[in-house]
């Protein structure tokens, strides 16, 4: 499992702009990469929000934001315009980023176990390092405080 202080895993996924987002381009700036499991479903809407509001104060403090889930590209699109977003959002189709990241788990809901994403934020230093993570993510106030600990990076 990834721990705070290791090199952050190169990925590069097509997003929701139809550009292809690729981590290591970022190098020399903060990044933030929230995974959350599916698009427009309750707590993945309210993250992606909260990530919207605040994507102002991101930006001025020089940290880019990826949301990174399964779903593909053209359900990232209908999600974006549906909930007028802000941040962009790559499509992790194959998994791939998910497993870098040690977030493809095993879950259980009503006594079912089933593979998915364990909903989880890593922030990567301008060195790509990981400075931070969350995992096992609860939502509400989870954006400010990846704000206030992103913003210490910027500095």
């Amino acid at each position: 499992m990834l721990q705070d202080g290791d090199i952050a895993p190169d990925f590069e996924l097509a997003t929701d702009s139809g550009a292809p987002f690729k981590l290591s381009k970022l190098r020399g700036k903060p990044v933030v990469v929230y995974f959350y499991p599916k698009d427009d479903t309750s707590g993945c809407t309210i993250e992606a929000k909260d990530f919207s509001r605040l994507a102002p104060e991101f930006r001025q403090a020089g940290i880019e934001v990826i949301g990174v889930s399964p779903d593909s590209v053209e359900s990232h699109q209908t999600f974006r315009s549906k909930h007028e977003l802000t941040i962009c959002l790559g499509a992790d189709t194959d998994k791939a980023a998910a497993m870098a990241y040690g977030v493809w788990a095993e879950k259980s809901m009503y006594g079912r176990n089933y593979m998915g994403i364990e909903r989880s934020t890593f922030l990567i230093d301008k060195a790509g390092r990981l400075a931070k993570s969350w995992r096992k993510v609860k939502v509400p106030n989870h954006a400010q405080e990846v704000l206030t600990a992103a913003r210490s990076l910027a500095r």
